[in-house]
């Protein structure tokens, strides 16, 4: 006789039964992709390096120009301190082989401009909340509530991240839920409500299915 197996317990299980339980087209859109795969991150500046550096570029090509970049580090791994160094000494032909243009390497020195005087208060991000860690980061140059949407959900895994603004989580719910037209800011507001408080796993599962999955 066969017994049917459980599913794992995943840090996001619960999530993921909120989801289902939502709508059908949600349900299937979990079970197609699985358990979500989102885990913390510790390197806070080094992703928020590699987003300005993927502003108006392919991912393709700002992963070779970001690779670049960390080549110029001990251990492939940019610091604060290192990227203020490097910034003030290398010679331009070497910056400029790194990808930066000019606005984005003002955006990397005012990064790490932040990082390096505590500017940016990351020993204090897990008391703080979604909104107050996005005031203290768009204080940077060119970082925006959408790159700090983006660090919320893949870095520090805050559950009840909606970014309204990300096409992809707009084009997918638009083919998801066979809307006429891409959802704007007001819809897709409205369309979330029904997620919370696990509205970032939902983008994550919209992005899913815009990976073929």
């Amino acid at each position: 006789m066969s017994t049917k197996k459980a599913s794992p317990v995943t840090p996001w299980s619960e999530a993921e039964k909120h989801l289902s339980k939502s709508c059908p087209i949600m349900k299937g859109l979990v079970q197609s992709a699985g358990p979500c795969t989102l885990a913390p991150r510790r390197d806070y500046f080094v992703k928020l390096c590699q987003s300005i550096f993927s502003q108006q570029l392919s991912t393709k090509v700002a992963k070779v120009l970001f690779g670049r970049f960390c080549d110029q580090f001990p251990r492939r791994t940019p610091t604060p301190a290192k990227v203020v160094e490097f910034l003030k000494s290398a010679d331009e032909e070497t910056v400029r082989k790194t990808g930066l243009s000019r606005q984005k390497r003002a955006y990397i020195a005012d990064l790490a401009a932040h990082f390096a005087s505590g500017a940016v208060p990351t020993r204090r991000f897990a008391r703080m909340d979604d909104d107050a860690i996005v005031q203290s980061l768009i204080q940077v140059n060119g970082i925006g509530r959408w790159t700090v949407e983006m660090f919320l959900i893949f870095c520090l895994n805050r559950p009840d991240v909606w970014p309204v603004d990300d096409f992809g989580v707009k084009k997918n719910a638009q083919l998801a839920y066979g809307l006429k037209q891409l959802p704007g800011k007001k819809e897709l507001t409205a369309l979330g409500e029904k997620w919370r408080p696990y509205r970032t796993l939902a983008a994550w599962y919209l992005w899913r299915r815009g990976d073929g999955q």
